[in-house]
């Protein structure tokens, strides 16, 4: 039994440590990630977990992992800025408000489909225009889902959250140590 990661982001990697759980192999998918006409974040959030776990190929009693993550302010889905305009953009969105931030977390061996979702809510505060001018400096935007990352310098931008701390980092260990061991993995496991 062989553990994939499909997934090529080093925070995925270290919560998955955090379970005493290292992937045998990492494979990032290529898939469209573009939102459907209409698509609500998690519905969205939720298929393209789905489809990135069906996009890996495995062996029967391979375990495949993926999870995705989205930023919602409402019903808009924040994807990945394609650059530090709209980055901007999405932190000064933010900025003051409530939003959500839901992982998708799905595993498959075989035929054998697991799900879970987790939704946290996360409240950013307005930004000066220092900080925003620095922060989008940093380039810690690039590659993160609304244009932060709650582990990283934008942590200090975030006074108040409800939910699943990991869940907002991209991966809910609640829920992925819950799908793991529904699939026969053993966590905490000596190598």
């Amino acid at each position: 039994m062989r553990l994939i990661l499909g997934s090529g982001s080093p925070r995925r990697r270290e919560l998955l440590a955090t379970l005493g759980v290292t992937p045998d192999a990492i494979t990032p998918p290529d898939i469209d990630e573009t939102p459907k006409k209409a698509e609500t974040p998690r519905v969205y959030c939720e298929r393209i977990a789905f489809e990135k776990a069906q996009a890996i190929e495995a062996g029967p009693e391979d375990i495949v992992l993926c999870a995705d993550t989205t930023v919602a302010l409402g019903r808009r889905i924040l994807g990945k800025p394609a650059d530090a305009g709209e980055a901007a953009e999405f932190l000064v969105s933010l900025g003051g408000r409530r939003h959500s931030v839901i992982t998708a977390v799905v595993v498959r061996k075989g035929d054998h489909i697991w799900r879970r979702t987790s939704e946290s809510a996360v409240k950013m505060k307005r930004l000066s225009d220092d900080e925003l001018n620095a922060y989008l400096a940093s380039c810690d935007w690039q590659g993160k889902a609304g244009g932060y990352a709650i582990q990283g310098p934008a942590g200090a931008f975030i006074p108040w959250i409800q939910g699943s701390y990991t869940g907002i980092v991209g991966l809910p260990l609640a829920e992925t140590a819950a799908l793991l061991q529904a699939a026969g993995l053993p966590l905490w496991r000596q190598e």
